[in-house]
């Protein structure tokens, strides 16, 4: 069913990450997710959010492995879309994959375009080549997975084709002006609504994480902004106001066309 005045209920799950040990990860996050049932329509985790931003094999999951079937799970007990990157090996190579997991077991994914050369994620994952849009609950969610955030071309909301971006992150404090910012910027340039979920704490690279995950408007106002602490919380968004914004400023019609080659 669509929420009335075709509200979309999303969750941002802000946690801290045990370094490589999926086990561990999957049962903290078991117990967590039990208070959203009933709750949400769309539940956002963080970057790789059963290893952390791992640069090894360990940990890495088949496209079809108890990861991916927990995932499944888990949409299915709370009747949610669930989203969120996994360390997948598929064919040889390994890709930072963005799963979105419906409730029935269908999954949309995404492998992270642009990998982060400082991390040397280059090195180790092989990039995506196509973007990741799906329809749920009658709203168009476009996939993009940290360091994406940068690179505005291939954000772009072409013809309108989503009304909700989702970024999640491993996205370290040292940059977190960056982070805010640019998930404003993203917003307000593409006429949709923005979730930037991120991670805590402190990783086995002695990288610290604070948070700050932010639903945000299409005006580029934040309507949630998570602080530095692990956290759990749902707000509503409005196909109508969005809708309503679009018809009064219509920006996308003067928008540069282009192609990716």
């Amino acid at each position: 069913m669509v929420s009335p005045n075709n509200q979309l209920r999303v969750s941002m799950v802000q946690t801290s990450l045990v370094w490589e040990n999926p086990a561990a990860n999957c049962a903290i996050l078991e117990e967590k997710l039990q208070t959203l049932q009933g709750k949400t329509d769309v539940v956002v985790l963080p970057e790789m959010f059963l290893t952390g931003f791992s640069m090894s094999a360990e940990g890495a999951e088949f496209p079809k492995g108890a990861q991916v079937q927990w995932m499944q799970m888990m949409a299915n007990r709370l009747d949610v879309l669930l989203v969120g990157s996994l360390k997948i090996k598929e064919n040889n190579q390994f890709y930072n994959r963005l799963l979105a997991v419906f409730p029935d077991g269908k999954i949309v994914a995404y492998n992270k375009r642009h990998l982060f050369r400082m991390g040397n994620e280059h090195q180790f994952y092989s990039p995506g080549e196509k973007q990741g849009i799906l329809t749920y609950k009658s709203w168009n969610i476009a996939l993009f997975v940290c360091y994406d955030l940068r690179f505005p071309v291939w954000s772009r909301n072409v013809q309108k084709a989503y009304d909700l971006a989702i970024y999640v992150a491993n996205w370290p404090a040292a940059r977190a002006h960056a982070w805010s910012t640019l998930l404003k910027a993203r917003a307000i340039e593409n006429l949709a609504y923005v979730v930037g979920v991120n991670r805590v704490g402190k990783d086995a690279n002695d990288l610290v994480y604070q948070g700050d995950s932010v639903v945000v408007s299409f005006k580029g106002e934040e309507i949630i902004h998570l602080l530095d602490e692990e956290a759990i919380q749902t707000t509503s968004i409005s196909k109508e106001s969005l809708q309503e914004f679009r018809d009064k400023f219509p920006a996308h019609l003067d928008a540069d066309a282009f192609e990716f080659n």
